[in-house]
């Protein structure tokens, strides 16, 4: 009777925290793979986790003096990916910052840091 409760105990557990873990986290962004160029509009991709409630999320462009300006954030072509159009930049560091809902109600907060540097 103990052989059935432990693996019974132990898919419960694995599907609960699958519930518990409801926030939108960041599993990949364009930005590792292609970098901003310089005084040129852009786009990045973000991937998630987990579908994101984009009316209720909020995305922010971080540039130097930490002057924060908002940036148009749109849904991808796939689940939990959304794509954000970043004005022409100049050389610096810079970052987005995440203020994004998953769509069961999770608020969740990341900054990405990057830099856009002239080519060489």
């Amino acid at each position: 009777m103990m052989r059935f409760f432990q693996p019974a105990a132990l898919a419960l557990t694995l599907l609960t925290s699958n519930l518990a873990f409801g926030h939108a986290v960041v599993t990949h962004n364009s930005l590792k793979l292609k970098p901003v160029p310089v005084n040129l509009a852009s786009q990045v991709e973000l991937s998630f986790n987990s579908k994101v409630e984009l009316d209720l999320s909020e995305v922010f462009l971080v540039s130097a003096g930490d002057v924060m300006t908002p940036i148009t954030a749109t849904p991808g072509a796939k689940a939990g990916q959304v794509v954000l159009d970043l004005p022409a930049l100049k050389p610096g560091e810079y970052a987005i910052k995440l203020k994004i809902f998953a769509a069961d109600g999770h608020l969740s907060e990341d900054l990405l840091r990057f830099f856009v540097k002239e080519a060489k």
